[in-house]
């Protein structure tokens, strides 16, 4: 039998999608469920009383339903109008595949900057918010390395490793995506205001929740599952045996994403969260490269040193400090300690120039804790 045809116009169902967003009680299960149950969406807003309760409404909702808050609905209406704003549905072509496959897509996506990076093969990095300097420069750089390559990064925007994911990637000239946990009328932390605007412009910032939400403790687990459903995998820097970043990676598992943890020392405790998902299967990784290879031949074939159009970007090399300190290292391994001696960088300066040297693959480290120049880079 035919369904019947829906009467309303793009933009009603828009602001009937939004006014059911808005209702106390609908989160994205709820929100399908009642699609199902009902022909269209309007009917719901049609319905009575009865209808609804026996849909499994509690009456607070039921009463929301039956008397919507159009003012709110106008006000997003107008936001989405603002540059750079958009309310993407999941019915959209713009909605990110992957995502629309998890157990509990949103039904909704608020997007401020460039909508298109939501089509893009995305790598989510997430970890602690007290990682060590070391935490941060690895997650800095890894990304740094990756964006290089292709992909996008995804984070959540909070202390720690997601700035320091999406500081990469911004560094890398590439796009990233941060995954709010509150209305995208909001920054939190507030500190990351500034990174917030700076992955605007070269990214997105996006949330499922409506304007006006504040940062409510259970928003963020909530979100994670959206981090990783937007990737074709996690990365995990540093972690503590109980932490968001393993919820993320235990959601990336049940979506059937790919999982990598960076090892650390045994005597760390960020690094027991990272083992303890290498345990569990997660694929320990100790460069980019590995990253690259594992993701498989659909990320590979579609991964390349251009940024959607623009031109390749510059090897590391081309700079001319780590081109100097290329020389400086001559071909027979070398101590940290005598490299600041000839190159008169900080331990710290270097420190960061190797490890990019390495995850690009022009220096590997030698016995005794040195470094040598790569064989296939000479």
């Amino acid at each position: 039998m035919q369904q019947p045809q829906e009467s309303v116009s793009n933009e009603d169902r828009l602001r009937y999608r939004l006014a059911l967003t808005l209702s106390p009680g609908i989160g994205p299960a709820t929100f399908a469920k009642l699609l199902q149950q009902f022909d269209h969406i309007d009917a719901i807003f049609d319905a009575d009383n009865t209808s609804l309760l026996k849909a499994g409404l509690s009456s607070e909702t039921a009463a929301a339903i039956k008397h919507p808050d159009w003012n709110a609905v106008d006000a997003h209406m107008e936001w989405s109008q603002a540059p750079e704003n958009h309310i993407v549905v999941i019915t959209d072509t713009a909605y990110p595949h992957l995502l629309e496959a998890i157990d509990t897509p949103p039904p909704l996506l608020f997007v401020h900057g460039n909508i298109d990076v939501l089509g893009t093969l995305q790598l989510a990095v997430v970890g602690s918010r007290n990682p060590t300097k070391g935490g941060t420069d690895t997650a800095r750089l890894f990304c740094q390395f990756l964006a290089h390559h292709g992909l996008t990064i995804t984070s959540g925007l909070a202390l720690g490793i997601d700035a320091s994911a999406h500081e990469g990637a911004l560094k890398a000239g590439n796009k990233t995506v941060a995954v709010m946990g509150t209305g995208l009328d909001r920054v939190y932390p507030a500190r990351h205001r500034d990174l917030a605007h700076k992955i605007a412009e070269q990214g997105a910032l996006i949330s499922e929740y409506p304007l006006g939400t504040p940062p409510l403790p259970q928003n963020f687990p909530q979100r994670n599952r959206i981090i990783s459903g937007l990737s074709l995998g996690v990365l995990v820097v540093e972690a503590a045996k109980r932490s968001g970043s393993l919820i993320t990676a235990r959601m990336a598992l049940e979506q059937g994403r790919d999982v990598f943890a960076i090892p650390g020392s045994i005597h760390n405790p960020l690094s027991r969260g990272c083992h303890e998902i290498i345990r569990q299967g997660a694929k320990l990784v100790e460069t980019g490269e590995h990253i690259l290879e594992e993701l498989g031949s659909l990320a590979l074939e579609n991964l390349t040193h251009t940024d959607a159009g623009n031109t390749t970007h510059a090897p590391v090399t081309d700079d001319s400090a780590y081109q100097n300190l290329l020389e400086q290292m001559g071909y027979d391994p070398i101590t940290v300690d005598e490299l600041v001696s000839r190159s008169g960088l900080t331990s710290d300066q270097l420190s960061s120039m190797l490890l990019l040297l390495e995850l690009d693959g022009y220096v590997t480290p030698a016995n005794g804790g040195g470094y040598c120049r790569s064989q296939k880079r000479q």
